[in-house]
């Protein structure tokens, strides 16, 4: 395993001469002698920024964005630009908006709170945590917002902690369909310059409700490449680096790599629409040649758990809940199968089960042929169907906290992030039933039981519950470890 690593830092690695280059010297500092924060990134933008898609959790992990709520650390909503809610009905909620200022100077007021959900719910794609629910949203006296949902929405105030509902200004919409986030967010840091996929400016918003932020602002890289932004870190040319590399962890300094329990799970999608895993007795082969206790152990190094489930040990409800998968197919042989296996290198432990993958599948009799690429250049693919299997990393609260949302997005017959291309009426029932329960440990339950019934078609086979580590330099104080993985950069995080 580690000469296959070794194989693959030579493929992967790009040059880094010239990559942290400054052009003013040392990082600027502001009048009381703070330091700009340098952050590594480990996914460039895919959409160009849009606040509405994959791209959304990079604005709210580096302060830009924020929503009328957050999630606490136990997975609850949590105030943020609303103080707080009730609901009226079973349809209608109203949120009471604290005093806030955009970062282009304009007031945030209901009504433009309003226009901006508006927005998010005529965006093409729909974003997520939409997924399943049409809402509208009207400015209700001089600090409330009403929403009000196409049916029962017991999770609303979790769902409008997604990213991909921020709040923006005006501002931010008058470039027709282009929606831009450049100054027009609420959150302690405004998105100033953006160097296309490569780069990105972040000054402090002075004006931030939630106090002035310790640093003066935030010079991102965007770098997919984990050895890469390992080095990065271990030189001093950054001050945090997201999702190091296991195999990088132990030539960092001491403290300087910090492993996170997360709700990520990394899975094997296979295309149950097309191609030979339409089949599901070759899906029940898949199944039965993965050995994931060799991924967590060999390729995860431990940092991370053998798959069980949709959701692994950080959703701590679930273990107590999980049901047993019924009515699987039997196996077929798969004697001279071929199949495509795709996967993106941005988490660099991917590529590595990948060909783990690769080969016990060939010892199953498959004929894989193994694509490795930069996630932006194979989403659209992926998404398409153009593969047979991919192997991806979800992280399966992070849409909106309800752990519905990725079940409704990732596997239903509408879901918008169906990668398995998925279409199954016992398992649309069975989410459509766990997203009218209100009730939180009947919820639970009925997440379990739609768990299960996916589990059933063995088109997603889970490999692992990963653990992320984040590389911190010892300068720096405050760096938001998330396990919901939505925030990095905050009010306190300094150097």
């Amino acid at each position: 395993m580690r000469r296959v690593r070794f194989l693959l830092a030579l493929l992967l690695t790009p040059a880094l001469t010239g990559c942290f280059a400054s052009s003013g010297g040392d990082p600027a500092e502001d009048a009381a002698g703070g330091s700009r924060l340098r952050v590594a990134l480990a996914f460039p933008p895919a959409e160009n920024l849009s606040p509405y898609g994959a791209d959304a959790t990079i604005l709210s992990r580096l302060g830009v964005t924020e929503g009328l709520t957050a999630l606490d650390a136990n997975g609850a909503a949590a105030p943020a630009l609303a103080a707080s809610w009730r609901q009226e009905s079973a349809r209608t909620w109203v949120f009471t908006l604290r005093e806030a200022t955009f970062q282009d100077g304009t007031a945030v007021t209901p009504a433009a709170v309003a226009a901006s959900l508006t927005r998010a719910t005529e965006a093409e794609p729909v974003p997520a945590a939409l997924a399943g629910v049409a809402l509208t949203a009207k400015a209700d006296g001089g600090t409330g917002v009403r929403v009000t949902t196409d049916r029962p929405d017991p999770v609303l105030p979790l769902r409008l902690s997604s990213p991909s509902l921020a709040v923006l200004s005006a501002r931010a919409y008058r470039a027709g369909n282009r929606v831009d986030v450049v100054s027009t967010a609420t959150g302690p840091f405004a998105l100033t310059k953006v160097m296309g996929a490569t780069a990105a400016t972040l000054d402090r918003h002075d004006d931030y409700w939630g106090g002035r932020a310790q640093a003066p602002g935030i010079d991102v890289k965007f770098i997919a490449d984990g050895t890469a932004r390992s080095s990065a870190l271990r030189t001093g040319q950054v001050d945090l680096a997201e999702a190091v590399p296991v195999a990088q962890a132990a030539s960092l300094d001491r403290g300087t790599a910090t492993a996170t329990a997360t709700t990520r799970t990394t899975s094997l999608l296979l295309n149950s629409g097309s191609g030979p895993f339409a089949d599901p007795g070759l899906r029940a082969a898949v199944r039965q040649a993965v050995d994931t206790s060799v991924l967590a152990e060999d390729v995860h190094e431990g940092y991370a758990d053998a798959g069980v489930g949709i959701y692994g040990p950080a959703v701590t409800w679930a273990e107590g809940k999980r049901q047993r998968p019924a009515g699987r197919a039997a196996a077929d042989r798969a004697e001279g199968t071929s199949l495509t296996l795709a996967t993106y290198d941005n988490r660099p432990e991917l590529p590595e089960i990948a060909q783990v993958l690769e080969q016990q599948l060939e010892d199953a009799g498959f004929d894989v042929t193994l694509e490795v690429r930069e996630y932006s250049r194979m989403e659209g693919d992926a998404l398409a169907g153009k593969f047979d299997a991919v192997v991806l990393a979800r992280n399966t609260l992070v849409d909106t906290g309800d752990p519905v949302s990725v079940l409704a997005g990732d596997y239903t017959c509408d879901g918008d992030y169906n990668l398995a291309r998925l279409c199954d009426k016992g398992v649309d029932r069975a989410v459509a039933k766990a997203e009218g329960t209100a009730d939180t440990a009947e919820r639970q339950d009925a997440v379990m039981a739609a768990e299960a019934e996916i589990l059933s078609t063995d088109a997603v086979v889970p490999l692992v519950h990963q653990q992320i580590i984040t590389g911190v330099a010892e300068s720096v104080r405050g760096a938001l470890l998330d396990p919901y993985e939505r925030a990095l950069v905050g009010v306190g995080t300094r150097r």
